[in-house]
C-alpha cells in the first residue's frame, strides 16, 4: 500500500520538475512616467521593470505540398 502512495505522488510531482528544466530568460524594461524615463534619486541610474520569461524552442515543420 505504501508503494503505490509513493508511485502516486512521483507521478503527480513529475509535471513540477519538468516546468523547472524549461529555459527561462530575463527581459528589463525602462519605467517610463508621463513619457519620460523615471530615474533613481540614489544612483542615478533609470529604473527598470524586469520579468522572468519562459523560453520556447522552435520547431521545424515540413512544407505543405502545393496543389496541381
Amino acid at each position: 500500500m505504501k508503494n503505490i502512495i509513493f508511485v502516486a505522488g512521483l507521478i503527480l510531482s513529475l509535471p513540477a520538475i519538468a516546468d523547472e528544466a524549461k529555459e527561462t530568460k530575463r527581459v528589463c524594461v525602462d519605467v517610463k512616467k508621463d513619457g519620460k524615463e523615471v530615474k533613481d534619486p540614489k544612483t542615478g541610474k533609470t529604473k527598470q521593470s524586469c520579468k522572468e520569461v519562459k523560453q520556447h524552442k522552435k520547431l521545424d515543420g515540413t512544407k505543405v505540398p502545393e496543389k496541381k
